[in-house]
């Protein structure tokens, strides 16, 4: 379960890192379809860590053996 867990945290940050670099070349780019792709990016980057930290807090809350936590 600790390799799993692992692997979750590293795709998380890879795709919070793409979400950032993507921010950054949307903004600074001056196509109107870029400006609407900044609003979906920049709401993805506040969504994304709500999310998983909601996800991992029903986990926690669920888990029944508290031995690992």
């Amino acid at each position: 379960m600790k390799h799993v867990k692992q692997i979750l945290a590293l795709l998380g940050a890879v795709l919070l890192a793409a979400l950032y670099i993507s921010t950054l070349i949307f903004a600074l780019s001056d196509s109107p379809l870029f400006f609407d792709l900044l609003k979906i990016s920049v709401a993805a980057t506040i969504l994304l860590p709500v999310l998983l930290y909601a996800c991992i807090l029903f986990a926690r809350l669920n888990h029944r053996d508290d031995d690992e936590y």
